[in-house]
């Protein structure tokens, strides 16, 4: 904390020397804020506002929409690259994900072969400043030569090579409160030069929180006896994280590029809870985790693109648990470690054979070693339990060669298309798949643009979730692993109007096989509830977007979003309760940028959306409305920032879920201080644009 508090005093010292030198100011506005609703082990995060510019910021190109980055969001408050993302037109948040289309989207930078976690989009992105990045690429079906399937985002970075030489940098602090405290922190330092560049970034987040639970269920079993398990839960909880990445390119000759990032991150978090009704518990967990990830890639003027990552993941965690339900006692000390080693090889080729014709192919092999562990002692003597201990040593291998067609028939028609085979492999599963890709782009007039998209993914477990291992949350719940836990195959199209490059219109289908969901089932033959993965039969989504901008002269900036979706999900061999739901339900947003002053630069934001009904598995979740407000002051010609914000001013955003379907009966109210008064400050100096670097893979981490 002192070292929090000096950087803190020392950015205030930056602030008031710099406020004698208001000039003309940047428009940088203010941070994104995330609506989560809890759900048990699951949550629901609500769809955010898709953002388009009043003027023409979009171009189509083969297969995808370039948007002009400066432009989309130069009189709008975002200032980092998360909020670009989700300031895309077509873009929502939806589970824990950045989804377009109705599927979940995979970032990349300058064409790198990356995929983000929710984590890694809320943390990391959002220490990454707007003036970084140059444009952004928007494809509802990525061609294969990208090694990514389904819909994906480019971010094109102004380049680090071939600049005189200098050094910029930034600094950065947030404050923010809600029933508890958190703070974040950044520096970030860019060296540029002819032939080399180089670059650090060091982020510190803090974070406490505090959850109520208050659970109503009727829990039926096979005698007919039905039994009122209410409870309430207390939980709090603190994170701290570090994160470090530097990364270096050096330019061996023109269009020659060797590039090298390493990246760090630590994590440490404790929680502890208390439950007490028809179960009594207390609960004290912690935990902490490293991550280690290098990675090595080099580029050719002839179209070659080859390079090896390697990435080393480690979380041990414990548990100390006391419950009582009944005449039945649970005391244990749990220890538990995942252990990951992964190692990607990819090459890639592409060539243009004239006529508007282009050929790519290529290959990626990926290894993983996962050996995770969790056992049971008793808390007085540390002497082993005989019960639910797991060991693990589990291989997986993924094999994937693709190739593809492009052509350009002349201004108004461009083509794409592509198809890739894998192989998966595990001690379980050994299957190949296909993977068509197809893209057309048609312009019949200035102004006027039709996009079609069809694309393929396979979507894999989580590596914990696929383990053999049971963890208790109490005497009434507990987790249990899925072995047998199938990858699930995606199917999806899309069609795109695009208006005067600002009034954007889509409509769009997507089939999952084996969808992967994590649900509550409450067992017939026992007192217990169980959280587990299941592959569903399927899960479907039709829906329709549309996105209006409008202004009212230079004071107002307006975007009304409506979004209409139709769900399907079934399950045949779910439990003994086969289910196929289905729900018609809609999303509608709108954002409002006040500009207060142009000098000095002063902007206000009004953020709200409703979102009606929706369904996970056999769970229903209830309607939803949230309303945000932020000030932004800009000063020092441009290099200095001020925000005050209050997210979700009504503390709406927390819902409660219930499962009513066939004898479960389970209805969880969940109470926590979302709305939220922050204050943050930042400072760049030597003219600092940052250079982003790709964020490592750790969606399928514990």
């Amino acid at each position: 904390m002192k070292r929090i508090n000096l950087l803190f005093m020392s950015l205030l010292c930056v602030w008031i020397s710099a406020t004698a030198q208001v000039g003309q100011q940047s428009q940088e506005p203010v941070d994104s804020i995330k609506n989560i609703g809890y759900m048990d082990s699951l949550f629901q995060e609500l769809p955010e506002v898709m953002i388009t510019g009043e003027r023409p910021i979009v171009k189509a190109e083969q297969g995808k929409l370039v948007y002009d980055v400066p432009r989309l969001v130069g009189n709008l408050p975002v200032d980092n690259a998360y909020d670009v993302v989700k300031n895309l037109p077509g873009i929502v948040n939806m589970n824990n994900s950045l989804m377009l289309g109705g599927q979940e989207v995979t970032v990349v930078i300058n064409g790198k072969v990356t995929t983000l976690s929710a984590e890694q989009l809320d943390a990391l992105l959002k220490s990454i400043p707007v003036s970084r990045i140059e444009k952004a690429e928007v494809m509802y079906s990525a061609p294969a030569r990208y090694q990514v399937r389904g819909p994906m985002i480019n971010l094109i970075l102004a380049p680090g090579t071939g600049q005189a030489s200098s050094l910029q940098g930034e600094l950065y602090t947030a404050f923010n409160q809600h029933h508890y405290e958190s703070l974040a922190e950044r520096g970030s330092l860019l060296y540029s030069g002819r032939k080399f560049s180089a670059d650090l970034l060091y982020s510190y987040s803090y974070d406490r929180d505090r959850r109520i639970t208050e659970k109503e269920a009727l829990h039926t079993l096979a005698d007919g006896s039905v039994h009122q398990m209410d409870m309430d839960e207390i939980m709090t909880s603190r994170t701290n994280s570090h994160q470090i990445r530097l990364g270096m390119d050096y330019s061996l000759a023109k269009d020659h590029l060797l590039s090298l990032v390493y990246t760090t991150a630590f994590t440490d978090s404790k929680h502890y809870s208390i439950a007490t009704g028809a179960q009594n518990s207390v609960t004290d967990s912690q935990g902490d985790s490293q991550l280690h990830n290098a990675k090595l890639d080099y580029q050719t003027p002839f179209g070659l693109k080859a390079g090896v990552a390697f990435t080393s993941y480690h979380s041990p965690g414990s548990q100390l648990l006391y419950s009582t339900m009944g005449t039945e006692t649970m005391n244990f000390l749990s220890r538990d470690k995942q252990q990951i080693n992964q190692w990607r090889f990819y090459a890639g080729q592409e060539h243009t054979l004239g006529k508007g014709w282009g050929l790519n192919y290529g290959i990626t092999y990926t290894t993983a070693l996962d050996h995770s562990y969790q056992r049971y002692y008793d808390p007085e003597t540390d002497n082993l339990l005989p019960d639910n201990n797991m060991n693990s040593r589990r291989r997986e291998q993924t094999l994937n060669v693709y190739a593809g067609l492009s052509k350009s028939f002349g201004e108004k028609l461009s083509a794409d298309v592509s198809l890739a085979a894998e192989q998966y492999h595990t001690n379980i599963w050994n299957e190949w798949s296909l993977y068509p890709v197809a893209n057309l782009t048609y312009m019949p007039a200035a102004g006027h643009v039709l996009q079609f998209s069809l694309s393929s993914d396979k979507e894999y477990p989580e590596y914990w979730s696929v383990q053999n291992a049971i963890s208790y949350m109490g005497a009434y719940s507990e987790i249990q692993g899925n072995p047998y836990l199938k990858p699930a195959t995606n199917y999806e199209t899309s069609l795109n109007y695009i208006l005067k490059g600002k009034y954007v219109f889509s409509a769009f289908y997507s089939y999952t096989k084996n969808k992967q969901m994590q649900t509550l089932y409450q067992s017939p033959e026992r007192l217990v509830e169980i959280y587990k993965f299941f592959n569903f039969d399927f899960s479907s989504q039709a829906g329709l977007v549309m996105t209006v901008p409008f202004k009212v002269k230079k004071w107002l900036d307006s975007r009304f979003t409506a979004i209409g979706f139709r769900y399907r999900q079934k399950d045949s061999d779910f439990w003994d309760i086969p289910f196929d739901r289905k729900l018609y339900t809609f999303v509608l947003t709108m954002n409002n940028t006040f500009t207060l002053s142009t000098k000095p630069d002063l902007k206000f934001t009004l953020t709200g959306f409703y979102q009606n009904r929706a369904i996970q598995g056999i769970f229903d979740l209830p309607r939803l409305g949230n309303l945000d407000a932020a000030l932004r002051y800009t000063f020092a010609k441009g290099k200095a920032q001020l925000t005050l914000k209050c997210d979700d001013l009504f503390n709406t955003s927390t819902i409660s879920t219930q499962v009513r379907y066939g004898l479960q009966n389970v209805k969880n109210h969940y109470m926590r201080t979302t709305r939220t008064f922050g204050i943050s400050f930042n400072y760049k100096f030597g003219g600092y644009k940052e250079k982003k670097r790709e964020e490592v893979d750790t969606s399928r981490f514990k």
